[in-house]
């Protein structure tokens, strides 16, 4: 392949310098400083510089009259870097003592000179090892990396032979061997060479004695009708450049980086660079891109910094502007229709309707604006009459569950859709149930309280399974259909499976668990916790990971979340009236935003829209938080300086 040294011109040998039996590993040259040493075998041709073929753009020449054989100056006279490495062909100037290069700067070259490579810069790539003494990669690498491309799969298999000393594990060389067979096999079948193609499968393949499930699938590709059929249930892109380039890069993995740098090193080590500084930014709220194109390398990735105050909301201030574009920390609308303390909200899982409970008795569906962002009341869905406190969406938000606080023993389903009241469910009227969370299937929910009610009901609210004696404070279903987590008054959350009638402890707080939810990918559980306030739990490794400092938790329920473009924000409520947010990985806040005038009781972060944020209080309000309204460019210049001095 032309960006890893499969020459569009002439074939040419690399040249080896005499060595011992495990040859040298790469670095720059010996004293030489980059002359290739003087023995060649009968009949090879020079080297290109880098230790690669040259490709069809380069094979005429250097400028300057230089030669491409390890920095040797051609017949014609010494051009400008063969002046500067002391290399003149007479004239009796004394010979320069070049700085030894640093293990890391051989490094970087080496790096630079496969990027370039790959964007088909020989030429450059030649001038660089030639003034820097360094090769590319090991002299049998690059031969094996010419023959793989070629597909001479017999020179290929003999390279091989010449790294097994360069291999570190001896089982390498074997795997090598078979994923080189294999192209081999496979290119035969699809030219349609079937007798050559059994012979290499027999007597080549099968006496590996290694993955011998892999040779019964390729035994069954001799069955294919034409060359599409091999290509589909190989999953192989046939013979040529792309199948060999993919099986070049998984030998590659098997050779030490001296010997052969891994594929497109250099833009690895950027994307990771960039994905880390990303990674540490606190306000960072946009949607992960690993696309290098998107990003400037040349200044490091900022968000924000510095503090300002928009009404009432504290916030970190933007100077690149990207928080002020993506972080709700601006009061953008206050919804008042309530008529006494808001107990809850939640946000669809579209993201187009916000569903407020409330101590009024009622559930109002608001509509979200997809232009504007701004939300209008869509529905009053009326008669709960011990009010609202805690509300669940199906998962395809055709319905919706609202529960009553401790002393309800009624549960509403409602369709969304119409505003028609399902299910009205009562077991019991000594029952409590606060809390509901849906199976992933949408057909059945459960729901509890804390005077030991714990059911698993159908749409209709028919009883499918119970579980006694578990008093739910918050209940969770996972995302395998089968586990059910509930926080109990044990202060722990358990996990409760339905089919088997198994359970187990996951997490033991010291205080009462009043909330919890869980992240996207099951992985992190928030806690709101009596007195302690938010701490995050991760439920695969069963430990506390981090304790958020500044909000004020007492024996109020209330509930946080998670949020943002990739769930890397956590907002909760808190009885000081504000709104705290933190990054997930810091355990300080980044923004405490005023606004509320009473106990802030549940935050809910808009799952497709990341900059987009309610709260709900017991001041009978609603408010939703959105970026700061546009700040001229001077202004925010002049802030930052300020904050800066």
């Amino acid at each position: 392949m032309q960006a890893n040294g499969a020459g569009g011109g002439q074939q040419q040998q690399q040249q080896q310098p005499p060595q011992g039996p495990a040859g040298p590993e790469l670095g720059c040259l010996g004293a030489q400083n980059g002359e290739a040493s003087a023995g060649t075998a009968a009949g090879d041709q020079l080297a290109h510089a880098n230790g690669l073929l040259p490709s069809a753009n380069s094979g005429g020449g250097s400028p300057g009259g230089l030669s491409v054989n390890n920095g040797v100056p051609a017949a014609g006279g010494p051009g400008p870097a063969a002046a500067e490495l002391g290399g003149s062909g007479g004239g009796g100037s004394a010979l320069k003592k070049k700085k030894r290069l640093s293990q890391s700067d051989e490094d970087v070259i080496r790096l630079i000179g496969q990027h370039l490579h790959g964007l088909g810069l020989n030429q450059t790539v030649d001038l660089l090892m030639q003034e820097s003494g360094c090769r590319l990669e090991h002299p049998s690498a690059t031969k094996f990396r010419n023959h793989v491309m070629e597909g001479e799969w017999d020179k290929a298999e003999n390279d091989l032979n010449e790294l097994k000393a360069l291999v570190h594990s001896p089982h390498a060389i074997v795997r090598m061997k078979f994923l080189l067979l294999q192209q081999k096999y496979l290119e035969y079948l699809e030219d349609g060479k079937v007798l050559e193609a059994l012979q290499v499968l027999r007597c080549e393949l099968t006496p590996l004695k290694y993955n011998t499930e892999r040779i019964h699938v390729l035994s069954g590709y001799l069955m294919c009708s034409h060359a599409e059929d091999l290509r589909a249930k190989a999953e192989w892109e046939g013979k040529g450049t792309a199948s060999r380039s993919k099986l070049l890069d998984k030998l590659q993995t098997y050779l030490p980086p001296s010997v052969m740098l891994p594929p497109r090193r250099l833009q690895n080590l950027l994307r990771q660079a960039v994905e880390l500084q990303r990674d540490r930014c606190l306000y960072h709220n946009t949607k992960l891109d690993s696309n290098l194109d998107s990003v400037s390398l040349l200044i490091d990735h900022v968000c924000s910094r510095g503090l300002r105050s928009v009404c009432g909301a504290l916030y970190m201030l933007p100077c690149l502007g990207i928080m002020r574009k993506q972080f709700p920390c601006y009061t953008q609308q206050i919804l008042t229709e309530h008529c006494n303390e808001v107990w809850f909200c939640k946000f669809s899982n579209d993201g187009t309707k916000l569903a407020t409970g409330s101590k009024d008795t009622t559930v109002i569906i608001w509509q979200v604006d997809p232009d504007t962002h701004q939300l209008k009341l869509l529905k009053t869905l009326e008669g709960h009459a011990y009010g609202v406190s805690y509300i669940a969406w199906s998962p395809d938000d055709n319905y919706l569950v609202a529960c009553g606080p401790d002393d309800c023993s009624e549960l509403w389903l409602w369709n969304v859709q119409t505003g028609e009241l399902r299910t009205k469910m009562s077991q019991s009227h000594e029952d409590s149930l606060t809390s509901v969370a849906w199976n992933p299937d949408g057909k059945r929910f459960v729901t509890g309280g804390q005077r030991g009610q714990f059911y698993q009901c159908d749409l209709d609210g028919n009883l499918l399974d119970s579980w006694e004696g578990v008093r739910v404070q918050c209940l969770w279903c996972l995302s395998d259909g089968k586990t059910v987590l509930a926080s109990d008054t044990h202060q722990r959350i358990r996990g409760y499976n339905f089919e088997d009638l198994t359970d187990r402890n996951i997490v033991q707080e010291d205080h009462p668990i009043m909330s919890f939810t869980i992240s996207k990918n099951g992985r992190l559980a928030l806690l709101n916790v009596a007195t302690q306030g938010v701490h995050l739990w991760d439920l695969q490794d069963r430990v506390l990971v981090r304790k958020y400092q500044g909000v004020t938790q007492g024996f109020y329920t209330i509930h946080s979340c998670f949020g943002g473009h990739n769930e890397d924000f956590i907002a909760s409520g808190s009885e000081d009236h504000k709104v705290y947010i933190w990054h997930k990985r810091s355990e300080l806040p980044i923004a405490e935003l005023t606004g509320h005038t009473r106990t802030v009781n549940c935050v809910s972060w808009n799952p497709q829209i990341p900059s987009m944020m309610a709260s709900a209080s017991d001041d009978g309000t609603v408010r939703i938080w959105g970026p700061a309204p546009f700040v001229d460019n001077q202004d925010i210049e002049e802030e930052c300086s300020s904050m800066d001095s």
